[in-house]
């Protein structure tokens, strides 16, 4: 949260937290399953899969609070920034990272303001395939946004996380969710190890479609 943020402010925001995190555990008694790889504290991409508008509440909510209080989503300022009540839960609550989707700002600027969010100490969750997946297709290609912010920095770990069922908790256009047990699934770490742009997103890729298969 901005060291800024007025006490008032500060409080809501963070009883709103815990009530999400409690609402998040009720429907979907959701469980974290780390492989090869550990909670620390060390600063991360966390890179998952993305199917409803709920998925990096889960990964907050999984995370132990020595690491949640200090990752931040990466999302589109066009939809957190849409009223006052987004606006709250998206700064506020969650501390976006909060990137324009229009196309009308610099290209080089949503890679630089992940870049900044990881030299200021945050680690970030990251949706590489740019959108919700409503298709047949386990995972939509990656954008390029993965490749670019690993060049950014290169010595920054990249954590694969596969969310599952949450598709079927939440379908799109339904309003009240459906309780069904859900898994976050972490997998080894990935770097850029000096790889060009296609052999990069294609192992990051690959490790989340693995992390897929690997989940009951």
């Amino acid at each position: 949260m901005p060291s800024d943020t007025p006490l008032l402010t500060h409080v809501a925001a963070r009883i709103s937290a815990s009530l999400i995190e409690l609402f998040a555990r009720l429907i979907t008694a959701v469980r974290a399953d780390w492989r090869d790889v550990e909670p620390v504290a060390a600063h991360r991409v966390y890179y998952a899969n993305h199917a409803s508008n709920g998925d990096f509440v889960l990964i907050w909510a999984v995370l132990p609070r020595r690491l949640r209080d200090r990752v931040r989503p990466v999302a589109g300022s066009d939809y957190w920034l849409a009223n006052r009540f987004k606006t709250f839960i998206g700064r506020h609550v969650f501390n976006a990272v909060l990137i324009d989707r229009t196309g009308s700002g610099p290209k080089e600027a949503p890679v630089e303001q992940m870049a900044a969010a990881l030299d200021d100490g945050s680690s970030l969750i990251l949706f590489p395939e740019g959108t919700r997946n409503l298709t047949d297709q386990t995972l939509l290609p990656f954008k390029t946004g993965l490749y670019h912010l690993a060049c950014a920095r290169p010595d920054i770990d990249f954590v694969p996380v596969w969310i599952e069922n949450l598709n079927r908790v939440m379908p799109k256009g339904e309003i009240v969710p459906v309780p069904l047990l859900c898994t976050v699934t972490f997998g080894a770490p990935q770097r850029l190890d000096g790889a060009d742009k296609d052999t990069f997103l294609e192992r990051t890729r690959n490790a989340l479609l693995d992390l897929s298969r690997d989940t009951p």
